[in-house]
């Protein structure tokens, strides 16, 4: 150990003598090591490690599907789970649940609680164990039972102090009397991420029984559950799928569906993780070439200061070093930085992982076990490493190849020039300056790729006007509002007192807001149209108060809004979106036309209006048929109120109206619509400011590395330089030559990183948002930007080289 524990004292000293291009070095890594490290720590929680139930690689998903009416992925019902119970031979276990939301009354005030109803296999294949009580009996899964709950430790510790004798209590939901049979054990986690949900919601806090009786098998269409499935050992999902196929094709048969519609059986990793995949593929890529880069870089800087330690090197080789024990010495000072960056690194990656959660894209599942563990450590060390010996190379090799009796000359110059300043001993460094260009070329367009995606996009109308409206969730619902009577009654009166307030100016209630993730669609028939054998026609479906799109400034084009004459008892009517008459009536006025569900109640419709982006502003829209609340009484509505002064400031009044009508209505999931509209760019935003700040870094990288070759190489070159001006030459033609040098490595990077950008990028394409992957106005912009960076990174010390004295640099030769 004693060689390598002096080659190490030996290198603290090298790098303490030059402090400040250790400094740079350890920064430049720092960065590069950093950003790997946040990243892998993303994918090692998504991609590497297993959900936290037992068997994860079992478990799966079934979800429906029907392309051709335009259903990616649907929710199945009841029957279809019966079916696939009776028929299938791939799965050892099956659930089934619907997700829902409860109002908990008998606390201080209503509490809103995200919870489901399940059958009890779901907890038993999930692993959930009781901390207090038990969890869902077998025996639960049939009808007459005691209405029983087990509550999440998390719903147990906020909202009953954690009470240990909540076991065999009375708890209300939606005015109904529940039993607490127990509270789950405080590691057990169920969320949206793995139970999607229709409407917004973050984590199941409650669980109540989901009894399924004789009649269960005839809900065919009631399609709101989700299917948790255990494939049985040695079945693969390929298997599962091949199997459920089969039976998807007696379903689509029996039940006259869609001549698209099947079933999928998804891994629920594969759920979980969803489309974030791709993007974190292109990100830890990203992050890849960005310590490329900076590898690159401290490799020049090192060769740079090899270049004034050659007398040492000679020296020891003359008195016997080996060429062993010199490139072990280098390499132990690159590792040694290397280590110092990766350690710096990862501070900068906690830094990063902290800012990521105080970001939060909302596109990331299972945030909160992202963290530097253990792999995260042994990925750095690695890194790091690897890093150390790849930039460390460079010099290394140097000192082996060294001219022994030219070195040894005093102030001995060899290589100057043939032609140019650019010749044999000096390639390895354009070859690096021409690796950063290229890494730093594809990082930019990967960027401006993103940028002007995430640009078209905000230039995007979501089909309604965002500015000073407020928006929240009141839940009127449970035994206190048993009729459409009563609930009408609660919307009228909450409507009346909040359009009175100052500063309203209008206020409406929808079932399903924009830009919530809530959804609802559902089967439609429309006059004049005739489905084709095995086809379908489904709409989103909303219910809309008279003044609703009002409120949101949704543009009428045809007929007129709902209004007070559409009651309960009048004719029923209904308003479309631009989208719908223009596929059933492209060249007919729609108004007076008919939709229905029951051919013997035909709706009229009213009006039309503009289409509104419900589920993004990236993503397409459904046709929509709304409908009045007279006539469709929902006791869950979205609210809306458009003020003429900062909405947030009316939130806490407009909540006290609701609440001078009914203190017992829960009113959740209260924010302007600005922010709603922000949020929903969250994960386009956080994806161009990540690859952009990466791009940024290596784009700087690179005007180092052009800087740092041209400036080295007008050093060496300062006899050479001198000499060309005293027999004549202009400082101009200096200036060009010197110029000239850097542009050609310049020219070679940028043709390097565009021939990378157009493989690498087709991989982002799914990121991207009315760009091409290979947009030619993106690849020139870059490509122009780079240049003239490089020739700004070249006229520096160009300039100083014109500057020469002719007759000191003659005479230091």
């Amino acid at each position: 150990m004693h060689p390598f524990l002096q080659d190490f004292r030996y290198a603290l000293r090298m790098l303490r003598k030059n402090l400040a291009l250790t400094i740079v070095i350890v920064l430049s890594l720092a960065i590069g090591i950093g950003a790997n490290s946040a990243v892998f720590s993303v994918v090692d929680a998504l991609l590497l490690r297993p959900l936290p139930y037992p068997q994860p690689e079992r478990l799966a998903a079934i979800w429906l599907h029907s392309p051709g009416i335009g259903i990616y992925r649907d929710w199945p019902s009841p029957g279809q789970y019966i079916d696939i119970q009776n028929e299938n031979h791939s799965f050892k276990e099956m659930s089934i649940s619907r997700l829902t939301s409860f109002t908990l009354t008998g606390l201080d005030q209503p509490e809103r609680i995200d919870g489901m109803n399940t059958s009890s296999g779901l907890l038993h294949m999930l692993g959930a164990r009781p901390l207090l009580g038990r969890v869902l009996l077998p025996e639960e899964d049939k009808p007459g039972k005691p209405r029983v709950a087990v509550l999440s430790y998390g719903l147990w510790k906020r909202l009953f102090n954690s009470d240990a004798k909540i076991v065999g209590r009375s708890i209300t939901l939606d005015g109904h009397q529940v039993t607490v049979a127990g509270v789950l054990r405080p590691e057990f986690r169920l969320n949206s991420e793995v139970m999607p949900a229709e409407g917004p919601m973050d984590k199941v806090d409650i669980f109540l029984p989901l009894p399924l009786g004789a009649d269960a098998v005839q809900r065919r269409g009631d399609e709101n559950y989700n299917l948790i499935v255990k494939l049985k050992p040695g079945v693969t999902v390929q298997q599962a799928q091949a199997d459920i196929d089969i039976i998807a094709s007696r379903i689509r048969e029996k039940d006259k569906r869609d001549h698209t519609f099947g079933m999928t059986v998804i891994g629920l990793l594969d759920q979980v993780v969803g489309d974030v995949r791709r993007a974190m593929l292109v990100l830890l890529g990203s992050v890849a070439l960005v310590l490329l880069s900076a590898c690159a870089n401290v490799a020049n800087l090192l060769l740079t200061r090899a270049a004034g330690r050659e007398k040492e090197v000679a020296i020891r080789t003359a008195l016997g070093a080996g060429w062993q024990r010199l490139a072990r010495q280098l390499l132990t000072e690159s590792v040694l930085l290397a280590v110092l960056g990766g350690a710096a690194g990862l501070a900068i990656a906690q830094a990063s992982l902290y800012l990521m959660r105080a970001i939060n894209p909302g596109n990331i599942p299972r945030l909160e076990e992202i963290s530097i563990n253990g792999s995260v450590l042994l990925f750095t060390f690695g890194v790091a490493t690897a890093a150390g010996l790849l930039f460390g190379l460079a010099p290394a090799l140097r000192a082996i190849k060294l001219d022994l009796n030219t070195s040894l000359k005093s102030g001995g110059r060899s290589g100057q020039t043939e032609g140019g300043l650019l010749v044999s001993r000096h390639r390895l460094r354009g070859l690096l300056v021409v690796s950063e260009l290229a890494f730093s070329l594809m990082l930019l367009i990967g960027a401006g790729l993103l940028i002007r995606s995430f640009v078209r996009l905000q230039n995007v109308s979501p089909g309604f006007v965002a500015d000073h409206v407020l928006s929240m969730h009141v839940a009127a619902g449970g035994a206190k509002y048993p009729d459409p009577k009563s609930v009408l009654q609660f919307y009228r009166e909450i409507g009346d007192r909040i359009s009175h307030l100052p500063g309203v100016t209008a206020q409406g209630q929808i079932s399903v807001l924009p830009l919530t993730g809530a959804i609802g669609w559902g089967g439609i028939n429309v006059e004049g149209y005739t489905p084709q054998p095995g086809q379908e026609l489904q709409v989103d479906q909303r219910v809309a108060s008279t003044d609703y799109f009002r409120a949101m400034k949704i543009p009428l084009l045809k007929g007129r809004y709902f209004d007070d004459h559409d009651a309960s008892d009048g004719p029923p009517v209904a308003i479309i979106d631009e989208q719908f008459a223009q596929r059933f009536w492209p060249r007919d006025n729609p108004i007076g036309k008919h939709v229905w569900f029951d051919p013997k109640k035909p709706i009229a419709i009213a009006g039309v209006v503009g289409m509104v982006k419900q589920y993004g502003l990236d993503s397409g829209s459904k046709m929509v048929a709304y409908f009045p609340h007279q006539q469709a009484p929902d006791g869950w509505m979205y609210l809306v109120a458009r003020t003429s002064a900062n909405p947030a400031v009316l939130a806490n009044a407009i909540v006290r109206e609701i609440h001078a009508v009914d203190a017992g209505v829960p009113v959740f999931d209260i924010r302007t619509m600005q922010e709603r509209l922000y949020d929903s760019l969250a994960r386009q935003r956080f994806a161009s400011m990540m690859l952009g700040a990466f791009a940024a870094f290596a784009l700087l990288l690179a005007a180092v590395g052009v800087y740092g070759v041209i400036s080295y190489l007008v050093t060496q070159s300062t006899h050479d330089i001198g000499l060309r001006l005293a027999l004549g030459a202009q400082p101009g033609q200096i200036l060009g030559l010197v110029v000239r040098q850097g542009m050609v490595l310049a020219v070679v990077g940028i043709g390097a990183g565009l021939i990378g950008s157009a493989v690498l990028t087709r991989v982002m394409a799914g990121l991207l948002f009315g760009v091409s992957a290979t947009d030619a106005l993106t690849f020139g912009s870059v490509a122009a930007i780079l240049a003239a960076v490089a020739f700004a990174a070249s006229v520096i010390p160009a300039r100083r080289a014109t500057r020469v004295d002719p007759m000191i640099a003659l005479r230091e030769e």
